[in-house]
């Protein structure tokens, strides 16, 4: 850990913070919404500004190209199983399978690329925006599940229900197009001959 240059280390912080919120979601206790939505906040952030440092301090790494988005994903699958095992989400069952399977076809295709020509396949533009669309969705549902447990308004807890639902559907279409875009664009290491 200590080899590490600064934003390595606030990937690393991420996955380690990652079990934590996924803790704080599932547990039953008074406050674990809010508890794990400042957790996920801050584990979010250090998304921010891990690539923006690198960029900025030439600190670029293969190693960071390959673990960032791997830290990302296993933060925003942790909070998508979290919802699918509290029940929050109408849909999320579907919005789960969509973005699983893109992130499986994804990494698939990272570990292809490394081990066939050595390229690491750093994040695009498509695949960061739907990152910041799942945590923006993530985040929009803790916060509505804070306010469904404090305020007892069933006209407020419809309205903001069905928000979430439109944020996590974003979210998973984001995921679809940002997958297609993955694949077209490095569709020369998709060989079934080799």
């Amino acid at each position: 850990m200590k080899n590490l240059n600064l934003p390595n280390k606030l990937t690393v912080a991420r996955i380690v913070a990652t079990p934590i919120f996924m803790l704080l979601l599932l547990l039953n206790f008074k406050g674990h919404y809010l508890l794990a939505l400042i957790t996920f906040i801050a584990a979010s952030l250090t998304d921010m500004f891990d690539g923006r440092y690198a960029r900025k301090h030439n600190l670029v790494t293969d190693f960071g190209k390959f673990l960032d988005p791997l830290a990302d994903k296993m933060l925003t699958t942790a909070a998508l199983l979290g919802f699918l095992a509290r029940g929050i989400g109408t849909q999320i069952v579907w919005i789960v399978f969509i973005v699983l399977f893109r992130e499986f076809l994804v990494s698939s295709l990272r570990l292809v690329a490394v081990s066939s020509g050595g390229k690491v396949i750093a994040a695009n533009i498509f695949g960061k925006l739907k990152t910041i669309s799942q945590m923006v969705a993530i985040i929009f549902a803790l916060f509505t599940e804070i306010v469904i447990s404090a305020v007892k308004i069933p006209l407020l807890c419809s309205f903001l229900n069905i928000l979430t639902d439109i944020f996590l559907w974003v979210s998973a279409a984001l995921a679809v197009v940002s997958g297609v875009i993955y694949l077209l664009d490095n569709k020369t290491f998709i060989n079934p001959e080799k």
